[in-house]
Formats: C-alpha cells, structure tokens, sequence
C-alpha cells in the first residue's frame, strides 16, 4: 500500500499548499543570507572580495549532490514498485540537479579566474563535477526512451560522488581541500553561517522546484498513458 500522498490526485490536491510554505521559508532564509553574506561577513585576507562567490558555489555544489543521490533513491524505489511518481521524481532531479551543477561549475570558474589565472583546467574536482553534468543529461535523455533504463543508469551513477568527495585528497588539485568536514572547520563562524543558509534556501527551492516542475508533469504523463 502506497503513501497517500503518493497517490498522483492527492499529491495535486496537496503539495501547492506545501509550494507556497516552502516559498515563504526561502524568501526568509534568502533575505538573512544576503544581509550576513554582503554585509557582515569580513573580506578574505587572501581573495578580497571575490571569496563570496562562496555563498552560492558552495551551497550549489553540494545541492547538486545531495539531489544525485534522492535521484538514486527514487529510481531504486521506482525499479522496486514502479509506482510512476518515482519516476517523475528522478526526471524532475535530474533537471534541477543539472542546474545545479552547472551553476556550481559557472561559478567555480568565476571563483577560480583570479587565483589560477584561468576559468578551467582539468583537475580532478573539476573534471568529476563535470562528469556528474553530464550524468544528469545521460539521465534526461534515456527518460525519454525508457523509465527502467534511465533508472539503472541513474543507479549506477553514484559511483561518482565519492570521486568528488575525496578527489582533492587522492590526487595533486588545484582546488583547495574540503573547509568543512566532520572533524571541524577553516571557515570563520561569520562565514559559515550564511553558507548553511543559503544551502538552507537552496534545499527549500529545490523542494518548491520538485513540486511544481512534477505537478506540470502528471497530467500529461497519465494522458499520454491513457492514450496508449
């Protein structure tokens, strides 16, 4: 037996009510992110100015991520159950986390510009930040031709996100290594604050993304299987 709330016609019926609390969240964590981020957090010794493109490169990557791996689970769900909101939730993550990782390498490059001399090189976090990018437009793709194949696709592709993880640990990068792990932080409290904000504002427009882009879908997805 399913979740209600998995059930397409009360997912309709409930999930813009739910849109509409996640939109107010957002506006309210945005508008604290801006204020600390621009106007009390303190300029890098080292970057200047530049380091605050931080605030969303940061949050934008591990968004890019963590929507990867809901992908995985929800097309490990679909495969199990084929209930077909499974598979409208990997297709939907797969065009959000997409943006979110081209935006994470856009701004990287902007980021890198000052302290490498250039906006690309093919370092290892790099070049596997970019593999996930076009992972996820593997997964568009094979969507279109096949829900089954798209998910085992989609399976296999976290294999990837420890590569990103450790990348700057097993081999020589120029990215610097991770500010943040479990063991504590390089990153001054004013800075950090206003990076788990926006990836706070980040993970509630994702959630207000996911409702809205999957209620566009149903009723053309269930029309399209009535007609066949």
């Amino acid at each position: 037996m399913y979740v209600p709330l998995l059930r397409p016609f009360l997912f309709m019926c409930c999930s813009f009510r739910y849109a509409q609390i996640l939109i107010g969240f957002c506006w309210f964590l945005t508008a604290i992110a801006i204020y600390l981020s621009i106007w009390v957090a303190p300029s890098d010794f080292q970057q200047g100015e530049n380091y605050r493109i931080i605030y969303v490169h940061v949050p934008a990557a591990w968004m890019s991520l963590l929507i990867y791996i809901a992908m995985a689970i929800s097309s490990v769900l679909f495969l199990l159950t084929k209930h077909p909101l499974f598979q409208l939730f990997s297709k939907t993550g797969a065009k959000i986390g997409a943006s979110f990782t081209l935006f994470t390498l856009v701004t990287g490059g902007f980021w890198g510009k000052p302290m490498w001399g250039t906006f690309w090189v093919w370092d290892a976090r790099l070049t596997s930040v970019l593999i996930l990018f076009f992972i996820y437009l593997g997964a568009l793709r094979f969507q279109e031709f096949s829900a089954d194949v798209a998910s085992i696709f989609i399976c296999i592709g976290p294999i990837n996100i420890p590569i990103i993880k450790f990348s700057v640990n097993w081999w020589n990068t120029l990215h610097q290594p991770s500010s943040i792990s479990q063991f504590g932080t390089a990153i001054h409290i004013s800075m950090l604050i206003p990076i788990f904000l926006i990836f706070a504002s980040f993970f509630f427009l994702t959630g207000i993304l996911f409702i809205l882009e999957t209620r566009q879908i149903i009723p053309s997805f269930y029309f399209q299987r009535k007609s066949q």
